[in-house]
């Protein structure tokens, strides 16, 4: 398994950027397989390891070095559905035949890089709509006053981020501080990336593997009614790749190993377990101690009882530590447990057609293990206190792929809730009106506000505020959701009957309620600081976040990235509460009366 380079910027003059350039790259891999173009930070796959204490501000100019006229390393294809008894098509490699979309070929090396979870100005976020070309950079400054954590970065350029992440463009950020120097945990060559992702690969004319970078989707519904093209699913690939290597191996020592882990893929969903060479699972050895917004408050055991997988969306990370020392002498492998689904279902934990990630090869030396694992990992966690802290309140529904008017693609309504006159006012049913009874068993109706990236501007925030956001998925099997700039905490998940909204209509036909039978508790490696959810159908996930430190317009998003390139993307600004008190309309809205 590669290790990418670590880079520890040390100019003590901030007002000197840092390049990381993007170039094109040839990468091996697989032993097996010819170099694979791809694109890289500083020409590598994963790019550097950006290393920084907490408070170092500096200034990375992301520099596009790769040339006009660049060959697009990506071949992407659409193919029909599965035949029965047989597997999705996007499960196996080869074009099978079909032309790559000439269009995808054509684009040029358009790139902006998102610094993912850092809290940092708007005009530092990697807005998608800002990517440069060759020779051109994107200047970005990164204050880095936070806890302990690890970021990544991945490009976000506007309508094309699902093939140029998967082109290569990732990279992981970490940040140091005194409370995690004082764990004495695992470091050096025993802190390790690992950054997961899934590829797909064409093939020659005799059927073997030719190394060419493939995105090929599966065809949901040949021809839309609506817009006359196809409706596919998100990418999900054959073959899993760790720090860009099919199924690599490590040789580790009889001790203790720090993984900083990352799903960088573009919607496939890992169910992670470590398993023996008879294939059981191997408890006792993993923990977690970190989710995306640094540590949590106490080592997670992740003891896979029962093969009880760990559950890794794409964006999500996880602070992970593996005790080797009663493994000496053995090969453990992480696999993707997954689970089938029946044909043609559009789930993205669909057949696994490869299960396994990577191989651990634990040495028999008997070197002495000074670590212990602690118990207590960040003394200074604190739960939000939803009832003692003022926040504002915003309902986004998720709405399933078919709803009229959204081109067959899931979408992001953001909703405001009518009250009164207002609410008795609005004939029911009809679309964009959704009436939800919530869990305190009141009813109320909704209205949609926006649908579309590009619709008015939805959420105005005073920076400082603290807001509970309400995610509600009407139907997709599962949604990653992203806020940018703030650290969040997941207060609730609750189960709900959706069956009530009709996506014909595109509104409810009679409320969606709590389903009293079914409880989703939050787990306990969910109980630290986030910025990816994973919202499951029928459910509402309540966040809560402080949005402090920066002012701009920022993204919020599903994170399967052909999700994101679809329309599941919408904006909104922080600016100081004391100028939004001048507002005219433009949506700042800061207390829905969503309650819970």
């Amino acid at each position: 398994m590669p290790v990418p380079q670590v880079l520890r910027p040390d100019e003590p003059d901030v007002r000197r950027e840092i390049e990381i350039a993007l170039r094109p790259t040839w990468v091996r891999m697989h032993s097996q397989l010819p170099p694979t173009l791809m694109w890289g930070y500083n020409g590598t796959v994963p790019g550097p390891t950006v290393e920084v204490r907490r408070g170092q501000r500096i200034r990375i100019a992301w520099t596009n070095r790769i040339p006009r006229g660049s060959e697009y390393p990506v071949t992407a294809v659409e193919v029909g559905r599965a035949r029965p008894d047989d597997i999705l098509p996007h499960n196996r490699p080869g074009r099978e035949g079909v032309e790559p979309n000439k269009d995808v070929a054509a684009l040029p090396a358009w790139s902006v890089t998102h610094l993912h979870g850092a809290q940092t100005g708007g005009g530092n976020d990697g807005w998608a709509d800002n990517a440069v070309g060759f020779g051109d950079a994107q200047l970005a400054e990164y204050p880095n006053d936070h806890q302990a954590v690890q970021w990544w970065y991945h490009d976000h350029a506007m309508n094309i981020t699902r093939w140029n992440v998967y082109a290569g463009l990732v990279g992981t950020y970490l940040v140091r501080d005194d409370e995690e120097d004082a764990l004495g945990l695992p470091s050096g060559e025993r802190e390790l990336p690992l950054i997961l992702a899934d590829r797909n690969l064409d093939t020659d004319s005799d059927g073997r593997l030719n190394g060419r970078l493939l995105h090929k989707t599966s065809i949901l519904v040949p021809k839309h009614p609506e817009t006359g093209k196809p409706v596919t699913l998100p990418f999900v690939g054959p073959y899993s790749t760790v720090n860009g290597v099919i199924w690599p191996h490590l040789d580790v020592d009889a001790g203790w190993y720090r993984f900083r882990l990352v799903n960088a893929s573009n919607a496939r969903i890992y169910n992670l377990v470590l398993v023996d060479e008879d294939d059981n699972p191997v408890p006792g050895v993993m923990h977690q101690i970190g989710s995306d917004g640094g540590l949590l408050p106490r080592p997670v055991p992740l003891d896979f009882i029962d093969g009880a997988p760990l559950i890794a969306a794409p964006a999500e990370r996880f602070d992970l530590l593996i005790d080797f020392r009663k493994l000496a002498g053995r090969k453990v492998r992480l696999i993707n447990k997954g689970r089938n689904k029946p044909l043609g279902e559009p789930d993205l934990v669909d057949s696994i057609p490869y299960p396994q990630v990577m191989e651990f090869r634990v040495d028999k030396c008997d070197t002495p293990e000074r670590f212990a694992l602690p118990s207590v990992v960040s003394g200074s966690f604190r739960r939000f206190d939803h009832d003692h802290v003022d926040h504002g309140h915003r309902l986004i529904v998720l709405t399933p792929p078919s709803t009229v008017g959204g081109g067959g693609h899931p979408e992001i309504w953001e909703m405001a809730e009518l009250k009164g006159l207002q609410a008795a006012a609005i004939d029911k049913p009809t679309a964009g009106i959704v009436q939800v009874q919530g869990s305190d068993g009141r009813l109320r109706t909704y209205r949609r506000t926006s649908r579309t990236f590009n619709d008015g501007l939805g959420f105005t925030i005073g920076e400082g505020s603290y807001e509970q956001w309400s995610f509600l998925n009407l139907g997709f099997p599962v949604h990653p959701m992203h806020i940018h700039l703030a650290d969040f905490q997941v207060l609730a998940r609750e189960a709900y009957d959706v069956t009530g909204f009709d996506p014909a209509l595109g509104g409810t036909r009679r409320p969606v309620t709590v389903d009293p039978n079914r409880e989703i508790p939050v787990p306990p490696n969910e109980q630290g600081w986030k910025d990816v959810f994973r919202v499951t159908a029928a459910e509402l996930v309540k966040v809560m976040g402080h949005f402090d430190g920066a002012y701009g317009r920022f993204m919020y998003h599903c994170h399967l990235l052909e999700h994101e390139d679809m329309g599941m993307m919408r904006p909104f600004v922080v600016m100081p509460p004391e100028a939004l008190k001048f507002d005219h309309g433009t949506g700042h809205g800061g207390h829905h009366a969503w309650t819970p």
